[in-house]
This record gives structure tokens, C-alpha cells and sequence, in this order.
């Protein structure tokens, strides 16, 4: 018998800004969502008001988790203390794992027009917090796209579909499910998801309707989930998706990791002493290595 995911809560971004006055929605990481366990943070951001973007993301230290951009439109230049230096253009995403920290910067690639994507913070066990900085980064060309007819378009870009295309990203910790998918109006999308991980959508075009089957009197739920909004899904291992109209939408998934979170700013340990650690050595310059 199939199990089919529900949706168990919709979440509506908070207006926010960081960085050096970057203007964006977070929807995980607030006092309404603080996680999904493994993720901890989801920022969305999207102008073409170069004063909403242009301040960027000057440098900063992380530790204890990875981050994920993934860019939609325009250019966004990453450098760290390690020496690394690049640009993630519309299309390409960078997962970078932090571990035993880095200081990185992330700035516009632009003085106008369009600049859209999304951050992802997903957190890593107690045993590989402090594991080597590494970074695994992939151009539009190389993620991996899988079709079905003209309705369908899934960017999979971490994570393997029923179809057996997998994702460009490796990740032992969280065996993360992250794609992009485009829904045409009226298409149906029925798709397979690990029945033990923590699942989330995040529609930003369109709208969508999850259905779920009841399995004990034969009835379906049906859930509309809006522009901006967030869908927290039920356990299970089968998502049924409605397009009502032409639809844009971030479906993310990974295995929870039922550990202690302690977080302040740019880390995230398991203990209170761990996070004074990690400020000691930002301040004392053991972070920059």
C-alpha cells in the first residue's frame, strides 16, 4: 500500500535583510520555523533593484554546517580565506561544506537587472562538524535534467528520481533530496521521496495542489500551496503534484539528524561550549587557514 505525503504545515516567508543590506524572504530560520531538521536556514532573494542586492554578502565566517546557493538569474562571485574564487551564474549552484569553518564572501557579479536565487543551510552530524572545508559547484550545463513530455522539467541537482536520474551533488551526512521543478497548468507530477526523511516545498511561481490518498475511506485531501509559500509534508514515501497554473518549485528533502543544535550567527554546533570555541578561534584567526 502506498504511503502518500500530506502537507503539515504551510509557512509564509519573513521579509528580511542581511548581508550588507541584501533584501530577501527567510523562511526557514525564524521564530515561526527555526529548522526542518537537517535544515536550518532557506533564504529566497530576488530584485532587479540593484539597492535591494548590491551591498552583497561581504566576508563572514561559517562552521558546522553547508550551505547551499543555487542561482536563478544574474551572477554572484564566491571568495574565501582559502584562496578559492569564483562565480555561480543563473542556473549553477555551489554546495559548500564549511565544516571546520571558512570565511567567505559572496557578492553581486552586477550593478543592474535581475539577481534570484536561494540559500540553503543544511546542518552535518556532531562527528563531521569539523571535518576540511570542501566545496562541490556545478554550471547550469552540468545539472543533471530530466523531462517528461512538455509539462514536466525537474533540474536535479541532489538526490536520485524514479526515473533514475540523479543528481551532480554527493552527500553521505543527509542523502539530500534538492530539485527545481517546473509544472506546466494541469500537469500531474507524481514522484517517490526516502519515507524516512523530512521533505519541504517551496513554490516561487505558480500554484500548486498536493494530493493525498486516505487510505481508510477512499477519500483524497487536496492542499493549495501559494507563491512564497512553504510546505512542511507529512512522513511517507509517495508526493502526488497538481500544477493550477504554470508552477516553479523547490522540493528538498534529507535524512533528519536528531542531534542537539546550538547556533549563533554564522555557526551552528551541538553544545554551547562549541559555538564559544568557534568565536574564540574567528577572533584568535584560526578560522582564515
Amino acid at each position: 500500500m502506498k504511503n502518500y505525503r500530506g502537507i503539515k504545515q504551510i509557512i509564509k516567508g519573513i521579509p528580511a535583510s542581511d548581508g550588507d543590506g541584501v533584501q530577501l524572504s527567510r523562511v526557514i530560520g525564524t521564530s515561526q520555523l527555526s529548522h526542518i531538521d537537517p535544515f536550518l536556514l532557506l533564504d529566497a532573494f530576488g530584485s532587479d533593484k540593484p539597492q535591494d542586492y548590491i551591498g552583497g554578502f561581504p566576508s563572514h565566517p561559517h562552521r558546522g554546517f553547508e550551505t547551499v546557493t543555487y542561482m536563478l538569474a544574474g551572477k554572484m562571485r564566491h571568495k574565501d580565506s582559502a584562496g578559492n574564487e569564483d562565480v555561480i551564474e543563473a542556473g549553477g549552484v555551489q554546495w559548500m561544506t564549511a565544516g571546520s569553518g571558512i570565511i567567505h564572501s559572496e557578492m553581486p557579479e552586477q550593478k543592474d537587472g535581475l539577481l534570484a536565487g536561494f540559500q540553503l543551510w543544511v546542518n552535518l552530524p556532531a562527528a563531521h562538524k569539523m571535518d576540511e572545508p570542501r566545496y562541490q559547484e556545478y554550471a547550469k550545463e552540468q545539472i543533471s535534467i530530466e523531462t517528461r513530455g512538455e509539462s514536466c522539467t525537474i533540474f536535479v541537482i541532489a538526490g536520485e528520481t524514479k526515473n533514475g536520474t540523479k543528481g551532480v551533488i554527493e552527500n553521505e551526512f543527509v542523502s539530500p533530496v534538492y530539485w527545481d521543478i517546473y509544472l506546466k497548468a494541469g500537469a500531474h507530477l507524481t514522484e517517490k521521496i526516502p519515507p524516512n526523511h523530512n521533505a519541504f516545498i517551496y513554490l516561487y511561481e505558480g500554484n500548486i495542489s498536493i494530493e493525498k490518498d486516505n487510505q481508510n475511506d477512499e477519500s483524497t485531501t487536496i492542499k493549495a500551496i501559494d507563491k512564497g509559500e512553504l510546505a512542511i509534508l507529512d512522513n511517507g514515501e509517495v508526493l502526488s503534484i497538481v500544477a493550477n497554473a504554470d508552477s516553479r518549485f523547490l522540493l528538498i528533502a534529507g535524512r533528519p539528524l536528531n542531534e542537539p543544535i546550538e547556533r549563533a550567527g554564522p555557526f551552528v554546533m551541538n553544545t554551547k561550549e562549541e559555538i564559544q570555541q568557534a568565536f574564540d578561534d574567528y577572533r584568535l584567526g584560526l578560522l582564515a587557514v
